[in-house]
Order: C-alpha cells, then structure tokens, then sequence
C-alpha cells in the first residue's frame, strides 16, 4: 500500500512529434485540445478552432481562437453566432445556435476549469523547504537503447536539458525527440553534474576512459541482473568500485521503458532510490519527483542488491497458495473422478467420460473455493488457541503459522477465483449437448410412463435455496476481493477494513456453507451415495469450515472473548510486579505486597 504524491498529468509526455514516430507514443488529448511539444521541450496547447475555422476569405467560416473574458457568457455567445455565415433557414439557425453552445462550453472550460492548466507542471515544493525544484537543470543520459530513448523523453517533457552520451550520436540522433541534444560521451559528460548510467552491467568497462571527466559528479544507476543474486554484489557496487571518486545512487530500475513513455500509474508510480550520500538521493529524489514519480529512500548502498533482485522476482507471495490450490484441486478431482466416471464404469458399464471437462471440473471447483475460504480464517483461530495457551501475545508465533498469516490474503484471492470459475461453468452446463440428451429422455420416458408430471417439491424448494444463498455468497467473496486492492484498501481506515476482511469475510463462510449443505441436503445419509464406500464429496469440505466456524463461536464467548482482548492489549499471565514495603514503618498495614500491572 502506497502514498500515491498528485503529480501533474504525464499522458502528455510524448506530445514530441519526433518522438511518436520513434516510439508510436499519441499525443494527450483532453476536451478537444492537444499538448505539442516544441523543440525545447516546452509545452504549448494547440488550438483546435484553427484547424476547424481557418481564416475568412477561403471560403470557410471563422471561429475566434481566443474569446474575451470580459465580454461574459451571453457576450461571447454573440460572438460566436456573430462568427458564422448567416442562414435564414431554420436549420441554419439551429445549427448554429448548437455549435455556438459547443463552444462556449469548451470556452469556459479552457478559462476557468482543468483546460486553464498545464499538461505537465512541477512538483509543488513550498511546504517541503529539503526539496528545491529541479526543473530546468541539465541531466546526462549514457546510453541509446529503449529505456535511455524513453527516460530521455519523459525528462525533455518533465522541464529539464537533457544531453544523450553516445558512441554513434550520428545515427542515435534520430532516436530522440529534437530538444535532446545528442553527442559523444567525453562531451555529455562535461555538461552536466547527474549522469544516468543507461547501459548493462558488462558495458560498465567502455566508461573506464571517461574516469577523469566523471569525477565528483552524480551517477544513476539504472540497470537489473538477468537472474536473482546473479554476481556477488550489486551493479551499483560494482560501478561505484569502478569510479571511486563519484557519487552513485541506484534507482529507476523497477520503471520500465513503457512506463517512462506512457506516464506514471497508480501502480508503478514508485521509485526506490538508495545511496551513501543523503545529498546525491534528495538530487535525484527531487528529479524523481519533477518527472511525476513517488521516490522512496531505501537506505545506503547495500541496499541495491535487493532493490535490483525486485523487479526479477516472480510472484513471490503467490507461489505457496497457488501450490496449495492445485494440491487441492487435484485431490479433490482425483475423488469426483472415482465417484463419477469410475464406479459407473467399473460396476454398471456405463461410459460417463464425457463427464470429465465439465461436469468434473465444475464439482471439484467449489469444493477448492470452499476449503480456501476457510484456510483464510484458520490460521486466526490457531494464533488465538496460542495465545490464550501461553497467555501472552509477545510469544512469537511458528514460522509455518506466520507464513501462513502473511498469504492469507492470495488464499482469499484463489478461492475468489475458484468460486467465480464455478459460477461460470455451472451457468454452461446447459449449453451441453449431453444435457439436452438428457432433457429429451426424461421427456420419453415420462412420456411412457404415462405421467403427466415429475415435479417433486422438495427438490424445487432445495435448488431454489442453494442457488440463491451461492449468489449472495459470491457477492460477498467479489466485495472482499475488490476491498483488497491496494487503491480501494488505502481509501478505508482501520475499522472499516477490518470490518469487511473479518466480519463480513466470516459471515461469507457461513454463508458457504449454508450453500453447501443446502446443496447436500439429506445425501449424506443416503447408502446409495456412497460410491466404493466412499462419501459424498461435500461432506469432506465441511469439516475445516465447521471447525471454523465453532471456534469462532467459542472465542465470541464472555469469559473467552475478555482474556483473549486483554492478552491482545498486553497482559500477560502470571507476570507481577510486586512492590515490598519497609518494615519499620507501620503504614500500609492491609498486606497487599504485589500488584498485577
């Protein structure tokens, strides 16, 4: 969860006509106006009433480019029917009456609303007196590859000089929007104080000539290993043994090229910076900032080998509760399929294999999401039974239960998607070819039997129920999952999140399993349903969330739920501080030499 900084709009930032045709970024647009970028790098908005109107003469109407504020609205209504050629029909005065009120509504939009200004402004800084604006200042780029070209880009549209360090300038010049200037490295180099070092790790040796150019200055690194832990110590350690006697800050290297050039979003606006020197990070904090991300200090050097390790790991808090939903999938599929397809083959020889891509699927899903939910709640109870046993809450919990508290919320996820799975398919089953097969013997068969109807009213009334209480149950899974998003989560406080994960997420439970036992009904007593001995499926699934669902009930007893908030508010069992009083004294003669705090 993040502090999302408002920045100034970035959508503009390939507004440069040269860059669109490198990097096929679109130009911002917003309520029919355009940002363009000129030469350099200043941001100029774009009339659309000059190409729309061009000047009288040319046998087209005119439209003012700039109305005057003080005429008013009714003023420049005037204006603009005054504006347009005359027509004495009643379609022409229509028409121009409806363009009329087009424009004046985007004329006060551009005068008083979000149109007054600019695409991409600076970073307010007047209430954080560290941080100096660092627009305008000149930055070094070494490099010409994709995310040199769009750090160069953004940096032109963020206000600041840029000057492109290359071995080839007169090829790479093309590559960058007009207003970078494009040059040798010795020449970049000289023009400016922070250097980002846009090149891989093996490419750091070419720079080794320009060491006496480089001195004292300011060096970004940017660059990722291909592999997690790949060298012994970090690129940015590794460039700082290189050129001793500069200053280098590692950062920028969890943004992506795409996101330099599409603009900062809610999810990578963040960037990790880490250095030695606490001036060299707030430089490149306040460049960060300008160009419309949320820097965040990570300390000293030696934080670089994490910060690089970041942006190779692949979903590192998803792997254990992915591994736990295909282990239950398959054990749970494993079982439908003996149930299923197996015992009718084996004992009746009936061929029932076409069960298996839907029908299968679709009993084995729920049962997946059912068992997830309720391992969400588990770990709880279990951290409460350890506490009210040790009767202190500054025991540390096992690591197998603290790992399990941590993925509670991609468990809650996984079980979320099982259970939409399953509404999916069950809405399918339908469209099958075997059930309309089915359909038309059940009618045959009635039909020879003679009986003018099948309707068993309590299985009408069990199906009515089931369905029902799963629908609410899936809404309420879909609020939990849309509540842990980190942009919905961060707009709650304490309470209300809490309210939602705990309270409503238990309630979910309950809910589940009314569904599931409405679904069950009396099966479970019935001998018919025990395929090679084996119970119905669902009655499996019951036993986690029941145990769930008990303890819950226990713990919200009086006498359980009053030691247990105490435990949480710091008391601990049998822990006494005892105050001995001098016996000379003949004061405090009640006895009572120990209290309990």
């Amino acid at each position: 969860m993040g502090l999302w900084a408002r920045h100034s709009k970035s959508t503009a930032l390939c507004g440069c006509a040269k860059a669109n045709s490198v990097l096929g970024g679109r130009s911002g647009e917003r309520d029919g106006g355009e940002a363009r970028c000129d030469g350099g790098g200043t941001l100029q908005r774009w009339d659309p009433s000059a190409a729309l109107f061009p000047p009288r003469g040319q046998g087209q109407p005119q439209h003012p480019a700039v109305l005057p504020q003080q005429t008013g609205t009714w003023g420049c209504l005037g204006a603009l029917l005054l504006a347009f050629p005359h027509s004495h029909s009643l379609a022409g005065i229509l028409g121009r009456f409806a363009t009329s009120l087009l424009w004046l509504k985007r004329y006060r939009r551009m005068s008083g609303g979000d149109m007054a200004k600019p695409l991409l402004g600076h970073r307010s800084t007047e209430g954080d007196p560290s941080v100096v604006p660092a627009a305008g200042r000149t930055i070094g780029v070494l490099g010409s590859g994709d995310f040199a070209r769009s750090l160069a880009i953004r940096l032109v549209c963020s206000g600041f000089k840029v000057v492109v360090g290359s071995r080839n300038p007169k090829r790479k010049a093309c590559l960058f929007p007009p207003a970078a200037e494009v040059t040798f490295q010795a020449e970049a180099v000289k023009k400016t104080d922070v250097i980002f070092v846009a090149v891989f790790r093996e490419h750091y040796s070419t720079l080794c000539d320009l060491a006496d150019v480089l001195a004292g200055k300011i060096l970004v690194d940017v660059s990722n290993n291909t592999e997690i832990n790949h060298h012994k110590e970090s690129n940015a350690e590794y460039l700082a043994s290189l050129f001793p006697a500069c200053t280098v800050v590692k950062g920028f290297n969890v943004v992506s090229a795409w996101t330099l050039q599409s603009g900062a979003r809610d999810g990578n606006k963040q960037v990790l910076i880490c250095s030695n020197s606490q001036e060299a990070k707030r430089t490149v904090a306040e460049i960060a900032q300008v160009m419309g991300f949320t820097p965040v200090d990570m300390g000293c050097m030696s934080s670089a080998r994490e910060i690089e390790n970041i942006p190779l790991r692949l979903l590192p808090a998803w792997k254990i509760p992915i591994f736990l939903a295909l282990g239950l999938f398959l054990c749970f599929f494993t079982y439908n399929l003996v149930r299923q397809v197996i015992h009718p083959y084996i004992r009746e020889q009936k061929n029932k294999f076409y069960k298996i891509p839907v029908e299968v699927v679709n009993t084995t899903l729920p049962c997946v999401a059912y068992v997830m939910l309720s391992l969400v709640y588990l770990p709880g109870v279990l951290a409460a039974c350890l506490q009210l046993y040790y009767g202190t809450k500054y025991r540390r919990f096992p690591d197998w239960l603290d790992q399990w508290l941590q993925h509670r919320k991609q468990i809650g996820l996984l079980s979320f998607f099982c259970a939409a799975l399953h509404a999916v398919y069950s809405l399918c089953l339908p469209m099958r070819r075997s059930h309309r097969y089915q359909l038309i013997e059940t009618a045959v068969k009635q039909a020879m039997e003679k009986k003018m109807t099948i309707w068993v009213e309590e299985e009408v009334w069990r199906m009515e129920i089931y369905i029902s209480v799963g629908i609410i149950a899936l809404g309420l899974l879909s609020l939990l999952a849309i509540t842990s998003l980190p942009s919905i989560a961060n707009s709650l406080n304490w309470r209300e999140f809490s309210f939602i994960q705990s309270t409503l997420g238990f309630i979910a439970l309950v809910i589940s399993t009314l569904h599931t036992l409405t679904y069950g009904w009396s099966r479970a007593f019935d001998e018919n349903q025990y395929k090679f001995y084996l119970p119905p499926t669902y009655t499996l699934t019951l036993l986690v969330p029941c145990t769930v669902i008990l303890a819950k009930v226990a713990f919200s007893l009086p006498c359980i739920q009053h030691r247990l908030l105490r435990i949480r508010r710091g008391w601990e069992k049998g822990r006494y501080v005892k105050f001995v009083l001098p016996s000379a004294t003949g004061e405090y003669s009640s006895g009572e030499t120990s209290s309990n705090v």
